[in-house]
């Protein structure tokens, strides 16, 4: 039996040069299937048994391919060095920011595992109109405090959400380490909230941050298809995920304490605030207001790196 799979597999391997092992894009069910128009009746968990033998083994996709021009990358993320040790030496503050994935408040099941006496039992399905509400994790890191501050929204995940996010923080906590300090440095994923495409996002950094607090802004964003190498996702949001693993957020409470207890053992803290308000979606830039915008685009790269000053 063995030599019959050997002949059907000829064309249809792949295989490790260094390990020795194969693998092949034909399913258990498909061989049983010619070995049997060949007079062998297999069933397919026991031509699963005799891959294994054979030295076949189970592959899996892996997201490996940039689909971004990797001279661009590299040159961004050199660059985007250059811009934190700038900062950092400076003692002017480095902020990595992101939203989270939007949570639904109530019993339904939150993935991980627990110690517990007892299961835990939640809802077997995971129904919008059962839940209290939704949940939109807004977060600011602070690289150098290693300090996190997370804003629970309840409305829509928009430009004016997470500038406003930014604004908030800086008035309540942001400003207190860093007294003498008028430039910030945000450091943010292409996409979403704080894309950097959008007019949105830079219209209101210009009247939230610059024009409403004084600020100097600049933008540097990661490049297309790289915010896992945004800091806040290893170092807060995975800190978070791992603090409420398994724990139903059948509430505001539940979910913003479990935020405020998120530490590690290197000494991360984190704040957590509900932000109730309404932020309308669909809000539109138009080019006349873009150009009245007091930015200033970098000449590395400037579709990734911009700075906005006071109009004031």
């Amino acid at each position: 039996m063995i030599d019959a799979i050997h002949k059907l597999m000829e064309k249809e391997t792949a295989g490790d040069p260094i390990s020795g092992l194969k693998w092949t894009r034909k399913t258990t069910a498909k061989i049983a299937r010619q070995l049997r128009r060949l007079g062998i009746t297999v069933s397919r968990n026991t031509v699963g048994r005799l891959l294994r033998q054979m030295k076949y083994c189970l592959r899996t996709n892996r997201k490996t391919i940039s689909s971004g021009s990797t001279a661009d990358r590299d040159r961004q993320f050199r660059y985007l060095c250059r811009q934190r040790g700038r900062f950092e030496k400076r003692g002017d503050p480095v902020l990595s920011v992101d939203a989270k994935k939007r949570e639904m408040i109530g019993n339904f099941k939150n993935p991980g595992a627990k110690w517990e006496r007892s299961r835990t039992d939640v809802k077997d399905h995971d129904f919008r109109s059962e839940a209290t509400g939704i949940g939109i994790p807004y977060g600011i890191y602070d690289i150098q405090a290693n300090r996190g501050s997370v804003f629970l929204g309840t409305s829509h995940e928009t430009f004016a959400f997470a500038v406003s996010c930014l604004r908030k923080w800086w008035q309540a906590e942001g400003h207190k380490p860093y007294p003498r300090s008028s430039h910030i440095l945000i450091l943010a994923d292409t996409g979403g909230s704080n894309g950097a495409r959008v007019g949105a996002w830079k219209q209101e950094i210009q009247r939230q941050l610059c024009d409403g607090l004084g600020l100097i802004v600049t933008v540097s964003h990661f490049p297309s298809g790289a915010s896992k190498w945004n800091p806040i996702e290893h170092r807060l949001f995975s800190q978070i995920s791992r603090n409420w693993a398994a724990e139903p957020l059948d509430s505001y409470e539940k979910a913003l304490k479990f935020i405020r207890t998120t530490t590690t053992t290197t000494g991360l803290k984190v704040t957590a605030h509900l932000d109730t308000a309404t932020y309308p979606t669909g809000v539109k830039v138009s080019k006349q207001e873009l150009e009245q915008l007091s930015i200033r685009q970098k000449r590395v790269l400037p579709k990734w790196n911009y700075t906005i000053s006071p109009q004031m």
